[in-house]
Order: structure tokens, then sequence, then C-alpha cells
């Protein structure tokens, strides 16, 4: 993969599983392309970091790792909910453990804790390159149709 590549963050091939992700927003289109694994259960997110994604020392921006975690956790507690018009986040805590450069995969892996009539709970491990560089929470209020 040349440099232009991951400037352009054109990487083509994403892991099995993964396809283009299927709700695009005005925050993470800058982002693209972006991928998403639904596995029943939870909806995965995925990116191979480019310099779009950096902050000026060259690792993954805390932004964009809490972004795609916050939405990542948020459509996977969507997948438990029924007659539920959307949730609103209402609390995020995400800790960094270590660095995620240029080339790696970035995926997130969001698994739901609760959910209620009012409240959902979930967490999520994000990997680099296959190691853990950061964990997150997140509590979502329940809006009703």
């Amino acid at each position: 993969m040349t440099s232009a590549e991951l400037d352009a963050g054109s990487i083509s091939t994403p892991p099995d599983g993964f396809t283009r992700h299927y709700r695009r927003s005005p925050l993470t289109d800058p982002w693209e392309p972006l991928y998403s694994r639904n596995t029943g259960e939870a909806i995965f997110f995925g990116l191979h970091i480019a310099s779009p994604h950096t902050n000026s020392r060259g690792f993954a921006h805390g932004g964009l790792i809490s972004a795609l975690a916050d939405n990542a956790m948020g459509l996977s507690c969507g997948l438990k909910l029924e007659n539920a018009a959307g949730l609103v986040t209402v609390g995020l805590t995400v800790d960094f453990l270590s660095t995620a450069r240029i080339g790696q995969w970035l995926e997130i892996r969001p698994e739901v804790v609760k959910t209620g009539a009012t409240l959902c709970f979930a967490q999520c491990l994000v990997t680099a390159g296959g190691r853990p560089c950061a964990r997150g929470n997140a509590t979502f209020s329940v809006a009703k149709r």
C-alpha cells in the first residue's frame, strides 16, 4: 500500500464480514470508507486508519474513536429495542489504552449490557491491528415513537 492510498483512506479490502457501512452521517462522511458488520447481537465498526483520521502526532484522534464507539454502541442497542424512535447518548466514557496508527485496521466491538424501557447500557472494546487501544461505556436514553 502506498502512502497516497493511506492518505486518501482508499484501502479497499476490509476483513471478512465487513461491508460499507449502511448509515451515512455528516460527521462520519469525511472518514469514509467506513465499514460495519452486523453480528445479530451488535454492529461492529471498522476502518483503515489514514491521515484524515489522525491528530498532529499521527495517531488516530480520540474524537474519531469516541464518535465511532458511540455510534456502534448506540446502533447495537437499537438492535435490541422495539417501538423505539431512536436513542440519545446521555453518558459516554472512553479510556485510551494505546495508540492506533496509520495503516492499521481500527475495529469497534460493542456489547449491549442491558436494555430497558427508558435507558440502555453498552460497552465496547476498540482494537487497532488486533490489539486493544481503547474501551468505552455508554448510556442511552430511549426515545419512544
